[in-house]
């Protein structure tokens, strides 16, 4: 967002406010140059990442278009993984779909069956499964729970009814609410079968 033209010989503090500059420190002056100068390399950078987005996801879906036209197949949707390689093997680039997963209010029902057991298994003798279940269903700061742990209860091989019940109430309570892409670069390391990223992260470069 464009900010209001300040007029020569004055700043403007961050209460909207125009100060002569004679009023302004030095220190603060210098601090205001440099945030603006390291902002400005920011918002470039940022530009021609969206811009290579762009094309890198464009480029591709043309030639995977391109390479299904050839064998008569039509694909179907932007759903799914692409790996492609250069000739020689030295570099490859991946592209990765995740599906975005919550859960309806399904889930709320089998929390109640889970919780079921669990009163009744704290008599016995399975800590291990109390204390699973417990992270399962504990929510971040925005109340969210974790995909991941929820889902790994469906792997437990518990026989009970009521557990059964609650699985597949877990089950048919996934809600997809959206994909997105993702991209990889990797470069071969030397003669080895093993491919390093190329990172476009500004924390790992």
């Amino acid at each position: 967002m464009d900010q209001p033209k300040v007029p020569d010989g004055y700043m403007r503090n961050a209460q909207g406010h125009l100060v002569p500059l004679d009023l302004v420190k030095p220190v603060d002056q210098e601090r205001d140059r440099l945030v603006r100068e390291l902002v400005a390399i920011a918002k470039d950078l940022n530009a021609r990442l969206v811009a290579s987005k762009t094309k890198i996801f464009g480029d591709v879906a043309a030639f995977a278009e391109l390479s299904a036209e050839q064998y008569g197949v039509k694909r179907g949707g932007a759903k799914g993984n692409i790996t492609l390689h250069t000739y020689d093997g030295a570099f490859k680039l991946q592209i990765a779909t995740a599906e975005n997963v919550t859960f309806d209010e399904r889930l709320q029902a089998a929390k109640a069956l889970v919780d079921e057991c669990i009163t009744e298994w704290s008599q016995g003798s399975r800590p291990e499964i109390m204390v699973l279940v417990q992270q399962a269903f504990q929510t971040d700061k925005e109340g969210n729970v974790n995909v991941g742990r929820i889902l790994a209860l469906r792997r437990l091989e518990i026989t009970d009814e009521r557990w059964q019940n609650a699985m597949k109430a877990i089950g048919e309570s996934v809600q997809v609410i959206g994909t997105k892409q993702y991209v990889r670069f990797y470069e071969r390391v030397g003669d080895s079968d093993r491919y390093a990223p190329i990172s476009l992260d500004m924390v790992a470069v």
